[in-house]
């Protein structure tokens, strides 16, 4: 089996790119596996340049081609927020906290609509770093549905499918997901990783 570096250490984020991967015949390798002790600081202000510097981190690190994401949630109401900060909006990575604040930043707000974001990067040594961005559309909630998934999940409502993304199975999320979308576009270029 070919393997894929992925520059990550979110264990959600390992699930999600096995479920994607898997089927295309690549195993997943990720900073877990190569670089544990390594931290990259997440400097940028948009999903493109975070996702740039993890990519571009862990490959000169490595010396080989490597994928790697930021994503998060982007709800219209609040100006985009909490964007780039997702998974530190309540703090430093606590889903609970994160659900929370963000449940009370929009009490009383009738429009919900939001869209989860995933800009992957992808870095290999003498070659010039490229990204492709997915999104996927949706509303957020009053209340926490779903127990599958992680981060916002049980709280984006996936109107074509009438669920939350936490009550989806891992294979249905991957059908719709903004990473799921912004695989399908890079999927041209996997013959070369």
């Amino acid at each position: 089996m070919k393997q894929v570096v992925i520059a990550t250490k979110n264990r959600g984020k390992v699930k999600d790119f096995e479920t994607l991967f898997h089927p295309l015949g690549y195993e997943v390798v990720t900073m877990f596996d190569v670089a544990p002790d390594m931290e990259i600081e997440e400097t940028g202000t948009t999903f493109e340049e975070n996702a740039i510097l993890k990519a571009e981190a862990l490959s000169n690190a490595l010396g080989k081609m490597v994928i790697a994401d930021d994503s998060g949630l982007a709800v219209d109401a609040l100006a985009g927020e909490p964007g780039v900060y997702s998974a530190r909006y309540a703090g430093d990575h606590d889903d609970e906290a994160n659900i929370v604040k963000l449940l009370a930043n929009l009490e009383g707000v009738t429009d919900r609509t939001a869209r989860f974001v995933c800009v992957m990067a992808v870095a290999a040594p003498n070659q010039s770093t490229y990204t492709v961005r997915g999104e996927c559309v949706g509303e957020i909630t009053t209340a926490k549905l779903g127990d599958n998934g992680f981060g916002y999940d049980p709280i984006f409502f996936v109107p074509q499918l009438q669920k939350t993304m936490a009550q989806l199975t891992a294979a249905q999320k991957g059908e719709i997901s903004h990473r799921g979308n912004a695989l399908r576009k890079l999927q041209s270029t996997l013959g070369s990783i």
